[in-house]
């Protein structure tokens, strides 16, 4: 048996014995994708987590998302494996900068990506996900937005909201950034029957030139009903895991050299193990910040 089957096998024990639910971000290694109980993007596993039986949710993606888990489930324990692993979109806005928005435009709403900290979801009026941004920026009562963090899905939400004024914070994620148009026209020349899918926070031209602009789970859920057989994706390369293993009759292609975010990569079969083993690293989260926060979270869910 190789040392990842063992380590495999002894995760699961530790795993029934603590009555634990392991889930992963799409984004996570293909290791601990074939071993989570549930494997989807952010929102998904956060409200999987709400309706699970477990009393540990360990939380294999990054700190926002274990942090959300932690807001809709405030009375389970949630781990997330890697304390180090966190996100630098979700890090370009602060507190003190949010606020300094909110008293610049007092009368715009605040729409947050769910990829933000705890603490800006508290000073949030709604979240939202890269699948329903369109839709809660088009149906908050309000005229003004104050859309944070990322640039590139708030650009996508003006284009496709252009009856409201949308205020967007320049915050990027370093892994959709990468995607350029040089290299979505070489992948279409080398595979010209292959549909481009890409998601949102990629750059506004390769969005422009791309054939979808999807979340991770609407990625999933296109290319389950999609009549081609081929696909570029144009989003972190651990999603062509799950897409392969749904979709074993069809292609998929990075668009261009496969991206890839090293936070998500943290997570490993040793890193999960210990985790589950020592009881580390907690999500702990003030009670005010959590009763604040659910509130946008809980606004978001009525959009989906």
């Amino acid at each position: 048996m190789s040392d990842n089957k063992a380590l495999a096998q002894k995760i699961l024990q530790l795993k029934k014995k603590k009555n634990a639910a392991i889930v992963a971000h799409n984004y996570q290694i293909p290791e601990i994708q074939d071993l989570a109980d549930f494997v989807g993007d952010s929102l998904e596993l956060s409200k999987t987590s709400m309706t699970l039986e477990a009393d540990l949710i360990v939380f294999c993606g990054v700190r926002f998302m274990a942090e959300t888990a932690k807001i809709l489930s405030p009375d389970k324990k949630v781990l997330l494996p890697v304390r180090e692993a966190g996100c630098p979109l979700a890090d370009t806005i602060t507190t003190a900068e949010l606020l300094s928005l909110k008293k610049q435009y007092p009368d715009a709403w605040v729409v947050s990506y769910v990829n933000t900290p705890a603490s800006i979801k508290a000073l949030t009026d709604v979240c939202c996900t890269s699948s329903n941004a369109i839709a809660v920026v088009k149906n908050v009562p309000s005229k003004e937005i104050i859309f944070v963090p990322d640039k590139n899905l708030g650009w996508w939400v003006q284009k496709n909201v252009p009856e409201k004024r949308v205020i967007i914070w320049q915050g990027s994620c370093f892994v959709h950034e990468q995607f350029n148009v040089k290299e979505l026209a070489e992948a279409k020349k080398k595979h010209p029957d292959a549909e481009v899918l890409v998601h949102p926070e990629c750059k506004r031209e390769v969005i422009e030139a791309a054939d979808q602009a999807l979340s991770t789970a609407g990625m999933l859920k296109y290319v389950k009903q999609a009549l081609g057989k081929e696909f570029i994706i144009g989003t972190e390369e651990g999603i062509l895991h799950k897409l392969k293993k749904e979709n074993p009759g069809k292609e998929f292609y990075s668009l261009g050299m496969a991206k890839t975010c090293i936070n998500m990569k943290k997570t490993t079969l040793n890193a999960l193990y210990d985790s589950l083993r020592l009881d580390q690293f907690e999500i702990t989260l003030e009670r005010d910040i959590i009763e604040k926060a659910k509130v946008s979270l809980e606004r978001m869910v009525q959009y989906l």
